[in-house]
């Protein structure tokens, strides 16, 4: 691929895939041993056990194919696939030579302009040794991107330029508005979104079959559900709850995690609309000391659960932003006591200002 041109400048923003999109080759390859941790275990180790997300991984692996792989931007929430992807292009590449031909770089590693000017580029600048008919091409990657430095960023810039012959960059980052706009225009960028439940669901069914694990359907919803479209959280979810239980169900996963039961947010939603201030404050106090809840995770439930229920659009405007105040507020540790209090108040509210418009 040495002596290629740059790419043509792309900028390819790709959502998820439809849900009904296939997913092939499920088997984890040279999986470690049963005691290693399951997100490492299964890793996808080529572009075809990538779990989702086909269209994107179809568009790198035909570039791959034809020689024309230009540097790439990966980015999008976590656990969504985008360093297993480059890690499987990077096999695909180099093969045996794997080691030898990438230099990888995480947020943990020093990312100053430092790390750029000497360790980039030496490595961008050391002459590839190939056995093929051609010198192949470096590949850099550069994980958690948005963590580096501006200064960085801007010394990266002119590396990449310099380097284009031999050498192949793909950052990937959560956030791309961190990316200064000199590097995003010289990369490929590709959105990871949130997995598909229905992806999710797909490969846990795979991984519970490989694992022999008792799973009824209660607790792959819910695994799914609490995963968010994050593969990563989901499979440590699961693995966690194997541990803690040999039957995983929707109890013993909300159990394992913390988070507050369906079926007990709509009894706490049944107390925020009914029960008088103090009646409630002492119910939701004693559900969380009995049941180990967490308020914000309790707030977080509440607010999806007030989308679904009928009110006043004004009244439902007002008790949303109450409650991300009071989200907001916990996230410095504000006192608990107080926040109940105030999440039970901006319920009271509510129910007055329901039952004056309903008269």
């Amino acid at each position: 691929m040495a002596g290629a041109t740059a790419a043509t400048p792309m900028d390819i923003d790709t959502a998820a895939p439809p849900a009904g999109a296939a997913a092939k080759g499920k088997a984890p390859l040279n999986a470690p041993g049963r005691a290693a941790p399951w997100v490492e275990k299964y890793r996808p180790q080529s572009l075809a056990d990538v779990a989702a997300h086909r269209d994107i991984v179809d568009t790198i692996d035909r570039l791959t194919n034809e020689n024309r792989l230009p540097h790439l931007l990966l980015y999008g929430p976590p656990g969504t696939g985008k360093t297993s992807t480059i890690l499987a292009v990077a096999r695909k590449l180099y093969g045996s030579q794997y080691s030898n031909m990438i230099l990888e770089l995480n947020a943990s590693d020093e990312r100053g302009i430092d790390v750029v000017r000497q360790q980039i580029q030496d490595f961008a600048g050391a002459r590839s040794l190939s056995f093929g008919a051609r010198p192949a091409v470096k590949l850099v990657l550069l994980d958690e991107a948005d963590a580096m430095t501006k200064d960085a960023q801007f010394a990266l810039r002119r590396v990449i330029e310099k380097y284009t012959r031999s050498t192949r960059f793909a950052l990937i980052c959560n956030h791309v508005n961190k990316i200064i706009p000199a590097l995003q225009s010289r990369c490929t960028r590709f959105r990871f979104a949130p997995l598909d439940g229905s992806h999710v669901r797909e490969r846990l069914q795979h991984i519970i079959k490989s694992e022999g694990l008792g799973v009824d359907e209660g607790g792959l919803t819910a695994l799914v559900r609490l995963s968010n479209g994050d593969m990563r959280k989901a499979l440590n979810i699961l693995q966690s709850t194997h541990m803690a239980s040999q039957q995983i169900t929707e109890e013993a996963v909300y159990l394992c995690t913390g988070n507050p039961m369906p079926k007990d947010i709509e009894e706490i939603a049944f107390w925020l609309l009914n029960e008088p201030f103090s009646t409630s404050f002492k119910y939701i106090s004693d559900m969380k000391m009995r049941k180990g809840l967490a308020l914000v995770d309790i707030i977080r439930e509440v607010t999806m659960f007030v989308f679904k229920i009928q009110m006043p659009s004004d009244v439902r405007v007002k008790l949303i932003n109450d409650l991300a105040d009071i989200e907001y507020r916990l996230s410095f540790a504000c006192n608990d006591k107080l926040q109940l209090g105030a999440l039970i108040s901006t319920f009271t509210d509510a129910r007055t200002a329901m039952v004056a418009a309903a008269s």
